[in-house]
């Protein structure tokens, strides 16, 4: 486990907020939030949105939110609407909370949680408007457990978006990541249609198009600690179709 930068005040007082998307992980869940609770960003708050997981990752939320009323929230959905949706809504409701910056991750424990400060400073450091956690940038790692058939499918959706869409960023299909509230507002998660894990290429494709600058460092990504993926056959078809859909959607996008 990495030791968390100590950033400078004002910067470690930043009003961040950490989206978390979550469906069934009961078992990752406590673990992750006291990960984050530990870090030395005083302005951080969780906000976890669960799509009405049937193992009670919901119920878990709302015990964690009792103990820490000030620093977690939880958002319940009626049900499994795609993590698209689950981070649209999560990140449109951490605005209105009034957040300066967004960071999302996934709840099974792969992102670490102690980067969030470093990521953070490099964001403030910087005229990026995001800055993505990144595998496959010089000194990023992946866990030696991942299996190799995620290995090649990561590998290869990263080439076969980079051939379509043009965007240069390395790990394109990153889902760590903190971004400026103002570079969300001028996105507008409205325009946002993608469900799947396709919702991080539309994101970074709607960045790249507007103008924004994009950071990547680097990071390990840990293979899950508990449950399993929610990768499907549907999520890979519509991965595989996203980048046309893209080219065409917002070929003539503007601010």
């Amino acid at each position: 486990m990495i030791k968390p930068v100590q950033l400078p005040s004002p910067w470690r007082d930043a009003r961040l907020t950490v989206v978390v998307p979550t469906y069934n992980e009961a078992g990752n869940l406590p673990a992750l939030v006291e990960r984050l609770l530990a870090l030395p960003l005083p302005g951080l708050r969780i906000l976890v949105a669960d799509d009405n997981s049937p193992d009670g990752t919901g119920e878990v939320a709302d015990k964690l939110a009792i103990e820490h009323p000030d620093r977690v929230e939880v958002v319940h959905r009626a049900g499994k609407e795609g993590l698209g949706r689950a981070y649209v809504d999560g990140m449109s409701r951490a605005i209105e909370g009034g957040a300066e910056y967004v960071a999302q991750m996934d709840a099974d424990l792969s992102h670490p949680p102690e980067a969030l400060p470093g990521m953070l400073g490099a964001l403030l450091s910087t005229q990026a408007s995001v800055v993505i956690g990144s595998r496959y940038v010089p000194g990023g790692e992946l866990d030696e457990n991942w299996p190799l058939y995620r290995r090649a499918l990561s590998g290869w959706a990263n080439l076969y978006v980079h051939t379509l869409l043009r965007v240069r960023i390395r790990d394109l299909t990153a889902g760590f990541k903190i971004w400026r509230a103002d570079a969300l507002r001028d996105i507008d998660l409205e325009r946002v249609q993608s469900n799947g894990y396709s919702f991080q290429v539309e994101m970074h494709y709607l960045a790249t198009k507007l103008g924004h600058t994009i950071l990547e460092v680097p990071i390990r990504f840990e293979e899950r600690r508990d449950g399993v993926s929610k990768m499907t056959t549907a999520t890979k078809v519509e991965s595989a179709l996203m980048p046309f859909r893209l080219r065409s959607k917002h070929r003539n996008i503007t601010r």
